[in-house]
């Protein structure tokens, strides 16, 4: 691990201008290619305190030796050269896009002297015109078959048009007239490349044109009498149409757009396009990346935009590209556009109307790519036993933990804090093996003390249940009745997963993990460690996952261990943490709101919503039912004497509510207009609860 201020230029080496740099490690290969509006400035970042760094830059610049720069003139000549850098050197830290598969296109020859129509997939040809991407290829010959009864134009390859030129007999298509057959001189071949263009100009949009013409055919053959022929045209509208109602209009104004969305988490990213030409969906296409360096949305569309149209030219390039984030700065990569163009290009957010909605189409594309590439991940036998035995190695224990079990805590400052475990058996999620806890052993935000509390509970039911099935012979470990632990399941499915006792009641907490994993660093795993430690329980390995480090942390180690970014043992890890996460904010969530949707009536043994509900309406409020007498509240449908009796008493037994206040006017309210404006408004008003400020859970 190089030191940075080892190879640090020295100041006022470092130009104040536009240009390119390239970060080298010690055997001189390029890990990093940047640009930079002011070299002198992007560069002074990354030779700050290692401390202040982001881990990912923290890891680069460690990993590099070395730093040279080049200047250019303008940010437009950086953008080119960084791109250009990035394909020659593919740098291991830089963005690098990866086709989740090659795309195949309809591609119409153009350079040769008779154009064919054909698939094609790869790198793009000069003078060759394109169409697509598409999903799949048999897209693309349903869609040419279709279209070869009004476009006749070549499809053979150049083996079989050679043998039907020197037999002088056409092929199949050439007789039942689903080509011109210039092979054999029925159209020469200027008529034949007219035949292609016009293909070439149906596929990009202008459709209308040649529907009149056909049309106007029809009429004119039909009028005079010739009907086979007009028969003839009427079945060729009929395919151009068929082919057409296979791309829906989108943009009812014939608009040219590529439409860029991006789906992302802390670790990977998806990026889906839609081509709309002439209001039409065109092709799609789409890719993943590994998110080996600090990138924000904008940048991840730059990067996108250069995988896009680097290698473009002229109509490749749209009028529009419609975006989900704009790069900063904007005007080179607009500027850069409108050069591969030839024309301007108008870079945008869309706001509303029909291209946003077709936006949001695309994002929820691109979300869905990236589910799926986890899923896919994950779901594969040979890559999580792979994964396993990778974390069996990096931790050092005797067999692959075949039971993982991790724990989070959740709370929002410090109120409704709560915990999760999750399990995961042979690498998959085993959501009925999942339980939450309430934290009741003190009051307060403290992560570790919860932690040690849950960690605590959870081992204590597994050595109870241990001693209650016979498998001890004493009652050793200190155990405790836990019967009062605030403990739900997730699931009814844990009464019939076939871990019952004698008695034919499941299981709970029967099966100990042959690893425990913690969200959190050092101070988490020192609590989780004590806590089995105090239970005599020394079989069991604990690790925790620092979330923004994403380094694995050992218990007693003041080293973390680090695993590769592109390992698979690492890639489980943190989906575990991540449904750990996932799982006690869903819970904390669930008692915040209802919490705040509390009544007192809610303290009434005995009385059920709808009886609630009946109490309210006829009263219209809490405070009217406090003053009323139990005559009164008889009265109510459904309310006995008894009940009435109940009610009084809990009201008279409760402590006066603490007054709610309207959070737009400061205003102290009464319980009359508190409960009048919850029925009109739809949202319960609770005295007191603060707001909700997602961005301080945990």
């Amino acid at each position: 691990m190089a030191d940075p201020s080892s190879y640090r230029p020295k100041p006022g080496q470092i130009p104040d201008s536009p240009g390119v740099y390239r970060f080298r490690d010690e055997h001189r290969r390029v890990i990093y290619v940047g640009k930079a509006k002011s070299l002198r400035q992007r560069l002074a970042n990354y030779f700050q305190d290692l401390a202040g760094l982001h881990p990912r830059t923290r890891t680069m610049v460690t990993t590099a030796a070395s730093v040279e720069w080049t200047v250019v003139s303008t940010e437009v000549e950086a953008l080119q050269l960084e791109y250009s850098w990035i394909k020659e050197y593919d740098p291991r830290f830089n963005v690098k896009y990866r086709d989740d598969k090659s795309y195949p296109y309809l591609a119409v020859t153009m350079n040769e002297e008779y154009p064919r129509v054909q698939v094609m997939r790869g790198h793009k040809k000069k003078g060759v015109r394109y169409f697509g991407p598409y999903a799949h290829a048999w897209a693309i010959r349903d869609t040419v078959d279709l279209l070869l009864r009004v476009f006749p134009v070549r499809t053979c390859s150049a083996g079989v048009f050679k043998n039907a030129s020197r037999t002088g007999r056409p092929c199949l298509l050439g007789y039942i007239g689903k080509c011109s057959a210039p092979c054999v001189g029925r159209v020469s071949a200027e008529d034949h490349r007219e035949l292609a263009e016009e293909f070439c100009d149906f596929m990009t949009g202008r459709t209308g044109t040649y529907l009149r013409r056909l049309e106007q055919q029809m009429v004119e053959a039909a009028d005079e009498m010739e009907y086979e022929r007009a028969a003839r045209l009427r079945d060729d509208i009929e395919a151009l149409k068929k082919a057409m109602e296979k791309n829906a209009v989108v943009l009812a104004d014939a608009t040219d757009a590529d439409l860029i969305a991006v789906a992302e988490d802390e670790l990977e990213a998806a990026v889906q396009i839609f081509h709309v030409r002439g209001g039409r969906v065109r092709g799609q296409r789409g890719w993943v990346t590994d998110k080996v360096e600090e990138i924000t949305t904008g940048a991840l569309v730059e990067h996108a935009l250069q995988q896009l149209y680097g290698e473009e030219t002229g109509d490749a390039v749209p009028k529009e590209v419609l975006v989900p984030a704009l790069p900063d700065p904007l005007e080179p990569v607009q500027e850069w556009l409108s050069g591969r163009r030839g024309s301007n290009v108008s870079l945008r957010i869309p706001q509303r109307g029909d291209k946003r909605a077709l936006m949001e189409t695309v994002e929820r594309n691109a979300q869905q790519a990236l589910v799926l590439h986890k899923t896919k991940r994950a779901s594969d036998l040979t890559t999580r036993s792979r994964a396993l035995e990778e974390i069996a190695d990096a931790l050092d224990l005797d067999s692959a933990p075949l039971r993982v079990e991790c724990y989070d805590i959740s709370h929002l400052q410090g109120d409704d804090v709560v915990a999760s475990m999750v399990v995961f058996e042979d690498g998959l999620a085993r959501k009925s093996e999942y339980r939450r806890f309430q934290i009741k052993g003190f009051e307060g935000q403290d992560d570790v003390r919860s932690m040690h509390e849950v960690i605590t509970r959870r081992f204590k039911r597994y050595l109870a249940e241990k001693e209650r099935t016979g498998e001890w012979a004493d009652g050793e470990n200190g155990l405790a009745d836990t019967s009062s632990d605030p403990l739900t399941t997730t699931s009814p499915d844990a009464l019939t997963n076939g871990l019952k006792d004698d008695e034919g009641r499941p299981k709970r907490f029967a099966y100990p993990p042959q690893l425990v994993v913690v969200d959190g660093g050092q101070p988490q795993v020192a609590a989780a460690q004590r806590a089995l430690d105090e239970l005599g329980i020394d079989d069991i390995a604990v690790c925790g996952l620092a979330k923004r480090l994403e380094e694995v942390w050992l218990p007693g180690e003041d080293d973390p261990v680090v695993l590769p970014r592109t390992s698979e043992g690492l890639y489980l890890l943190q989906r575990v943490r991540d449904e750990a996460h996932r799982f006690a904010i869903t819970y904390q969530r669930s008692k915040r709101a209802k919490r705040f949707r509390s009544s007192p009536l809610d303290d009434v043994p005995g009385l059920g919503e709808t009886r609630k509900q009946a109490l309210i309406k006829h009263f219209g409020s809490v405070k009217k039912l406090r003053s009323a007498t139990i005559d009164q509240i008889c009265e109510v449908p459904g309310i006995g004497r008894k009940t009435a009796e109940t009610i009084a008493a809990t009201f008279a037994q409760a402590a006066p509510a603490a007054p709610a206040v309207n959070t737009a006017t400061g205003e102290i309210m009464d319980d009359e207009e508190t409960e009048t404006t919850a029925e009109t408004s739809g949202e319960p008003v609770s005295a007191g609860a603060p707001d909700e400020r997602r961005g301080q859970e945990r």
